[in-house]
C-alpha cells in the first residue's frame, strides 16, 4: 500500500520481524512496526510490541537475502539445491537506526524485515533511501583531523574501529589527516584546504584540538570576508561548516556540554544524523590586537594559576591538574584590579535560574533573536561614548578568580560546571567575580561546583550576565584610576601596593595570567566580546529527561 500524494504516510505492508508477523508503516517523519497479536483478549503486563524510529535518526538501510527467515550453513551439494529450490525463498532489508541508551548515550541498533517477494522489498528499500537523501543536513563528505597524541594517545584507535565503520555504512565520505605537530590542524585549515568541497570538519581528539579546529575555522571564514580580526569592536562572520567531535581527549569538556557524554560513538551518531548546535564564541584582544578566540572558560587568579603551574609538571600526566589545583588553593593568592562590563539588557533568564540549556532551547533562541535586533544600537552607542556610565559598569577590587563562561563547563567532575545555567547560543557570557575572603570560604565556592546547591549564593562571589568585559590589573591601571585609588586610600598605601604589584620590581609579581580554554595568555589586560552562535556543532544540546525518556519508549509514537 502506497499513499505518498494523499497524505504523509509512504508505505504499509504486512512484513515478518524474526519469524513474526508485523504491520510496518513508513512515513515522512516515521518508520513503525507493530506485532500482530492473533488473540483479542488484553494481556496488561505483556511486553510492548510497538517500535517507532524517527526517519531522521535512521542511519542507513541494506537489502539481503535470506531463506525462509533464517540464514542456514549451504554445503552446495546437488540434494542442498533441489531443496531450496522448492522453498519459498523471500528478501529481507536491514534497517541501521539510532537507538538511545543510559546518560545520554547513543548506541547502532538493527532491525532485519522479511518480505514475501522481492519487488516489495526493493520497494521498501528504495523508498527509505529517498527519504535519507532528502535530509539536506546530512553530511557526505567530511574533513577529519586526528590527533594520536590527545588523553592517552588513543585518537587514531577509536576513530578506525569505533568512527570509521558507522560513517562507512552511513555512505559518508572522508578526507582523513593525522596532525605531525602542536597547530598542524589550524594551519592547515587556514591556506591548504579548499572548504568549499565539505560538508563538515571533524577532529578526533581533546579541547585543545577542537581550539585548533576553529580557530582554523574562524580565522579562514574572517579572512574570506574581509574583516579585520584585530578589530575588537568587528562583527564576526559566522562559519558555514559544522563542526563535529569525535572526544578523545583527557576532559572533553566541549562534549560533555553539547551533547551530555564524552562517548565517541555518541558523537559518530550525532555527525551521521545531521545534527546542528549553534554556538557562542568569546574573542580575546590586547590593545587591538587580537590573541585567542574561546568556547568555554576564561579564567584568572585561580584557574590561571592552576594552569601555569601544571604546565610545567607535564610529566606527572592527569595528576598534575589534582596537584596544582591543591598547591594553588593552598597558596590562596589574590589579585587587585579594574573590571568593566556591559551587561545583556532585555533578555530572559539569569546565571542564578534554574533553567538549564537544553535541545531547542527556548532562552538560546529569545536573547539570541533579542541580541541581534539590538547589536546596531550598542555599536552605534559604544562608537561615541565608549565609557558611557549608562551602559557600561566597573567593579574594582582585589580577587581570588575572575572566570568568564559561555557555557555551563560541565564535566564528569563538575556535572553542573561553573555556572550551570549558562546557555550555549544566547549571546552572553556569565562572568564570575569570586572576591579576597579566607581560605575556608573559598573553599566552599569550589564544593559547590559538585553539589546541588546554588554555587552563587555567598556573600564574596557575584555573578552577571556580560556581552563584554574588560580587565585591567592594577599596576595597569591609568593614572585617573590611580588618582581615584590615590584619594580613597592615601598616598603610602597605594605606593607600597604598587611596589608589590609591579613586575619590575625585585619581590615576586603580584599578578595571574589567563586561562583560556587550557592555554596561557601572554597578556593580562584584556577585552573579551561574545559573538552571537559563531560556529555550529554536529550535536543536538541535552536532551531533556522526559524527551529523552519519550524517545527511547517504543510506543511513543
Amino acid at each position: 500500500m502506497q499513499m505518498e500524494s494523499t497524505g504523509r504516510l509512504v508505505l504499509l505492508s504486512e512484513l515478518r520481524v524474526r519469524n513474526t508477523p508485523c504491520d510496518v508503516s513508513l512515513s515522512r517523519s516515521h518508520l513503525t512496526w507493530k506485532r500482530r497479536i492473533s488473540s483479542p483478549v488484553y494481556h496488561p503486563f505483556r511486553p510492548s510490541v510497538c517500535h517507532s524510529v524517527s526517519v531522521s535518526e535512521i542511519i542507513s538501510v541494506r537489502e539481503e537475502e535470506e531463506d525462509n527467515g533464517s540464514r542456514r550453513r549451504d554445503d552446495g551439494s546437488w540434494k542442498k539445491i533441489k531443496e531450496r529450490e522448492g522453498k519459498d525463498c523471500r528478501q529481507a532489508f536491514t534497517v541501521l537506526y539510532v537507538e538511545r541508551g543510559q546518560q545520554h548515550r547513543w548506541r547502532c541498533a538493527e532491525v532485519t524485515f522479511t518480505c514475501a517477494e522481492g519487488a516489495l522489498c526493493k520497494r521498501w528499500v528504495n523508498n527509505i533511501r529517498e527519504q535519507l537523501t532528502s535530509i539536506a543536513s546530512r553530511p557526505q563528505h567530511l574533513l577529519v583531523y586526528i590527533n594520536p597524541y590527545s588523553g592517552k594517545r588513543q585518537g587514531k584507535r577509536i576513530y578506525e574501529q569505533k568512527v570509521a565503520p558507522l560513517f562507512a555504512q552511513a555512505g559518508i565520505s572522508t578526507d582523513v589527516i593525522v596532525t605531525e605537530y602542536a597547530n598542524h590542524a589550524r594551519d592547515h585549515l587556514r591556506s591548504e584546504v579548499e572548504l568549499k568541497k565539505f560538508d563538515g570538519v571533524v577532529c578526533v581528539g581533546g579541547d585543545g584540538m577542537f581550539s585548533e579546529i576553529i580557530h582554523g575555522l574562524i580565522w579562514r571564514t574572517q579572512i574570506d570576508g574581509g574583516v579585520d580580526l584585530n578589530c575588537a569592536d568587528e562583527t564576526l562572520l559566522p562559519c558555514s561548516l559544522r563542526i563535529g567531535i569525535i572526544p578523545a581527549g583527557s576532559t572533553d569538556c566541549i562534549c560533555f556540554a553539547t551533547v551530555g557524554t564524552s562517548d565517541p560513538v555518541t558523537s559518530a551518531l550525532h555527525i551521521i544524523v545531521g545534527d546542528s548546535q549553534p554556538m557562542d564564541m568569546c574573542s580575546v584582544h590586547h590593545n587591538n590586537t587580537f590573541l585567542r578566540f574561546s568556547v568555554s572558560l576564561l579564567g584568572y587568579g585561580f584557574y590561571g594559576d592552576l594552569l601555569t603551574d601544571s604546565e610545567r609538571k607535564r610529566w606527572m600526566g592527569r595528576a598534575r591538574y589534582d596537584f596544582s589545583g591543591v598547591k594553588m588553593f593552598l597558596t590562596h593568592h589574590y589579585y587587585e584590579g579594574t573590571v568593566s562590563y556591559l551587561p545583556a539588557r532585555g533578555i530572559i533568564g539569569t546565571p542564578r535560574d534554574a533553567t538549564r540549556c537544553r535541545t531547542g532551547c527556548l532562552v538560546c533562541q529569545h536573547n539570541g533573536q533579542l541580541l541581534s535586533e539590538t547589536a546596531e544600537t550598542y555599536e552605534v552607542d559604544e562608537a561615541s561614548d565608549s565609557e558611557s556610565d549608562s551602559k557600561w559598569r566597573t567593579i574594582r577590587g582585589k580577587f581570588l578568580a575572575i572566570n568568564a563562561a559561555s557555557m555551563s563547563c560541565a564535566c564528569p567532575r563538575s556535572p553542573k560546571g561553573l555556572s550551570p545555567a549558562a546557555h550555549l547560543a544566547d549571546g552572553t557570557a556569565d562572568l564570575i567575580l569570586v572576591r579576597k575572603c579566607s581560605r575556608f570560604d573559598f573553599l566552599r565556592h569550589l564544593l559547590r561546583h559538585t553539589s546541588k546547591d546554588d554555587q552563587f549564593d555567598l556573600t564574596y562571589v557575584e555573578v552577571h550576565r556580560v556581552q563584554r568585559f574588560r580587565f585591567t590589573p592594577r599596576y595597569c591601571q591609568s593614572d585617573s584610576d590611580l588618582e581615584l585609588d590615590l584619594q580613597e586610600n592615601g598616598k603610602h598605601q597605594i605606593f607600597s601596593q604598587i611596589c608589590r604589584d609591579h613586575p619590575a620590581c625585585g619581590c615576586a609579581p603580584a599578578y595571574s595570567s589567563w586561562n583560556c580554554d587550557g592555554e596561557i595568555l601572554t597578556h593580562t589586560a584584556i577585552e573579551v566580546k561574545v559573538h552571537r552562535q559563531l560556529i555550529k556543532l554536529f550535536a543536538r544540546g541535552i536532551e531533556e529527561p522526559a524527551v529523552f525518556e519519550e524517545l527511547t519508549n517504543p510506543c511513543a509514537i
